[in-house]
């Protein structure tokens, strides 16, 4: 039976996304990912700047309509998963990621 663990991206993720206003929207999120097993949230640990990464690289490419909106959060959220997921196999052969929790969700 495995425990499942979880790995915080400390600190908070802060970054723009894309405004329909000629302003710059920004977006903080604090993430959470659950890990399969808990002896994988090291592997997690040590890839974390590439996913960190990534999340950044999702998040600004997102409309405002999309930041703004629960269901577009909940996309975001899933969009952001499967990256993670993808990555985490690319880099150690097994997704380790089991899902993605936004535990703060700010936008301005």
């Amino acid at each position: 039976k495995k425990n499942i663990g979880y790995y915080g991206f400390e600190p908070d993720i802060i970054t723009n996304y894309v405004s329909n206003r000629k302003n710059i929207g920004f977006v903080r999120i604090t993430a959470e990912v659950m890990v399969d097993d808990i002896s994988n949230v090291p592997a997690v640990e040590h890839h974390s700047p590439l996913l960190r990464d990534a999340i950044i690289d999702i998040l600004i490419r997102q409309p405002e309509q999309k930041v703004k909106s629960m269901t577009g959060r909940e996309e975001i959220r899933i969009i952001i998963l499967d990256k993670l997921q993808e990555l985490m196999e690319k880099e150690t052969g097994k997704k380790m990621i089991i899902d993605l929790l936004f535990t703060k969700y700010l936008y301005h």
